[in-house]
């Protein structure tokens, strides 16, 4: 009884509907202290963009002065340290990112609602003033203080999307400790990994996830996890569901502890390059990265951004349906909208359930005027026909957006034409966890310009895109193609790879020394606009997330009758690229169809369901699995996987230059290989 009631005091902000009619209307974006709302000047976007370009310090020092409320101003706009890597922004200057996203929107319009969850639940939404997440926020906020959390230390968040996980994340950044939001679909081992790196001292769960009206089993997982993580002092367990589960010595209950904290925090004032999150991404080697992003910076692009390019005007609904786990939902779920006093809906769901229409009866109920999703969510839908999507009301939406991966033409199409019925604003954004926020979309642009279908086009103000060849030139001109590179700082891009800043310069800073490499490759046009053309090194995008292809290798590595493993990208309809695994067995080995299964189950357990091979190589779920004798390598002992990607993107007879094979005759073995598994397969 007394945890009942400790969640209903606590949560009983979460539990109203808003009246019939509109949202309160909310302001644009807000102003500071040192000065009004950030709009375009005279000459819009060409005056800006020119101008950042010309006088980057300047500019953002002016947004910023703007933008966000300081504690003490900032005396250097941006120092540029030894190298590219070590730019620093905002020199001096002091805030709190946690009131710039809720306080200073308090003083104003307290009951302007900031979020609204959309749960798994159809039709179950609940409405967050700014008031009630601010006081959700203090109160968090506050019993981490009591359980010994300070500034500096790290927190690892792995909860599903609620505003109780929001208000984790803005009560860390209150005071001051570090939040490593883990994706709650990663397994204990990934999870364990995260939390030892980053030498987390705390974790906030749920006891229970709630997704595609199925069960997750979050506690358990961080159960599993925290038995290899010395660090960890306190796990705080929030109810997601009305299920028990097991509470060790070191488990708290959050909501009792909450109910019982004050509801006023003092925010500590931090430093503009203070650490505010840290997010694990995938690299080119087995060993995730932890990309740090700081206070000013990553928030006044985060903010900036997401006004401009989604056009985001007061009163509107910003629906963005990525997990906060994703740097898609930091940036455009949490900081950039509360940044900005938006409306933001916190999408718990999947697009598929209960029906494929969940989407656009979401857009339709909740009025969404913004909505920002995946390209592998579209083409699934599209998949189910236009009448999920014509059932329901959609006048509300005013601009689409799509991020995570390049969308293909046929998906722009159908989410143009048939979800904007040839009237929507249709964004396609490029950007990166690296870069904190949109670096390259169609919006902001010239009144009525152009938009291209399925392509990203035009870099946001600030930005300086370039194109490199073999040589580390710039290719000047358009209808070019080269490696995608960053020329000047902007205040969003990350800062450092947590624990190994050299990890850092040699990933991003050292191919193309003076700028920032994106790994991408792009075409610019005839016209000067850009086209990404995906991935220059050995990281593959399933579903719009970035995974090394050499963490599926290690991953299988690990079983006793594997000695040599070689994964690869390859396209794949629904979830734009899919992993494709070549395996070598131990001669002894007689079990094929065991060893492929039994790896299936240690790619799950060591890094998530999602990045699991499959032997079916028709499934249109998962990749495809392939077991060969031996794989292609140098005389150096490099495994040439340009080889195997042409090998199942069926370009055999275009191999290229295969001189440097230590034996060429490998290239017809894995062909015929391939070749029987296709038949086997159709078969």
């Amino acid at each position: 009884m007394a945890l009942a009631a400790a969640r209903a005091r606590v949560l009983r902000a979460l539990s109203r509907p808003l009246p019939a009619g509109r949202l309160p209307v909310a302001p644009r974006l807000c102003c500071g202290r040192a000065g009004g709302p950030v709009e375009l000047p005279p000459g819009g976007y060409r005056v800006w963009r020119e101008r950042a370009a010309r006088d980057p310090a300047g500019f953002w020092a002016e947004v910023a002065r703007g933008a966000l409320r300081w504690d003490s101003p900032f005396h250097t706009a941006c120092r540029a340290g030894p190298a590219a890597a070590d730019t620093r922004w905002f020199l001096g200057g002091r805030l709190n990112v946690s009131v710039n996203c809720l306080d200073r929107h308090v003083e104003k319009s307290p009951n302007r609602v900031a979020l609204i969850w959309e749960r798994d639940e159809p039709g179950t939404a609940v409405y967050v003033t700014y008031r009630e997440l601010l006081d959700l926020t203090c109160r968090l906020a506050n019993t981490l203080k009591k359980y010994g959390i300070q500034k500096g230390d790290k927190v690892a968040i792995y909860m599903s999307v609620s505003p109780l996980s929001v208000a984790a994340m803005l009560a860390c950044a209150r005071i001051g400790a570090v939040h490593t939001v883990v994706f709650a679909g990663f397994s204990a081992e990934s999870l364990a990994g995260r939390i030892t790196d980053s030498g987390c001292k705390a974790v906030i769960t749920y006891n229970q996830g709630v997704r595609g009206g199925r069960i997750v089993e979050l506690k358990t997982t961080v159960d599993e996890a925290v038995k290899n993580c010395p660090s960890i002092k306190h796990v705080f367990v929030a109810q997601r569901t009305d299920n028990k589960v097991q509470m060790g010595d070191r488990d708290i209950s959050l909501e009792e502890e909450m109910a019982k904290a004050a509801s006023v925090c003092a925010p500590e004032s931090m430093d503009s390059e203070d650490m505010l999150f840290m997010l694990y991404t995938s690299g080119s080697t087995g060993k995730p990265k932890g990309i740090v992003h700081t206070q000013a910076g990553y928030l006044l692009y985060a903010a900036v951004t997401h006004k401009y390019v989604f056009d985001y005007q007061q009163g509107d609904v910003f629906g963005c349906v990525a997990d906060i786990g994703w740097i898609t939902g930091h940036s455009y779920v949490v900081y950039g909208p509360l940044c900005n006093g938006a409306t933001s809906v916190l999408f718990e769901s999947t697009p598929v359930y209960p029906d494929p229409g969940r989407y656009w009866e979401v857009v339709q109920r909740l009025k969404i005027n913004q909505f920002y999703g995946a390209p592998t969510a579209i083409r699934l839908l599209l998949n189910y026909g236009e009448e999920w999507v014509k059932k329901y009301d959609r006048s509300s939406l005013k601009t689409l957006g799509s991020v995570g991966e390049p969308i293909n033409n046929e998906a722009w199409q159908w989410f143009y034409n048939v979800v904007g019925e040839g009237r929507c604003t249709l964004v396609d954004t490029w950007w990166q966890t690296e870069t904190g926020g949109i670096c390259i979309a169609p919006r902001p642009s010239e009144e009525k310009a152009e938009i291209v279908p399925a392509m990203a086009m035009r870099p946001f103000v600030g930005i300086v895109p370039v194109l490199m060849d073999d040589n580390g030139k710039v290719i000047e001109g358009n209808d070019v193609s080269g490696a995608l590179c960053i020329a000047q700082p902007w205040p969003g891009m990350a800062r450092t790879i947590y624990g190994d800043h050299q990890r850092f310069v040699d990933a991003y800073f050292k191919a193309y020394p003076g700028y920032y490499f994106t790994g991408d490759g792009a075409y610019r046009t005839k016209k000067g606009y850009y086209q990404i053309t995906g991935r220059m090194d050995d990281v593959i995008n399933i579903s719009g997330h970035r995974l090394g292809t050499a963490e599926i290798e290690d991953a299988m590595a690990d079983h006793p009758e594997v000695p040599e493993t070689a994964v690869i990208g390859y396209p794949h309809k629904i979830k734009g690229e899919g992993a494709f695994a070549f395996i070598v067995l131990k001669e002894q080995t007689a079990h094929t169809d065991r060893v492929k299964e039994e790896l299936k189950t240690i790619v799950a357990s060591k890094i998530a369901k999602y990045a699991v091979p499959d032997h079916i190589l028709v499934s249109v779920s998962f990749p495809s699995l392939q077991v060969v004798k031996r794989l292609p390598k140098t005389r150096s002992g490099k495994i040439m996987r340009r080889l195997l990607r042409k090998v199942v993107t069926e370009q055999a007879s275009n191999m290229g230059d295969v001189t440097t094979l230590d034996d060429p005759s490998v290239v017809k073995e894995i062909l015929d290989a391939y070749q029987k598994y296709k038949e086997k397969s159709s078969s």
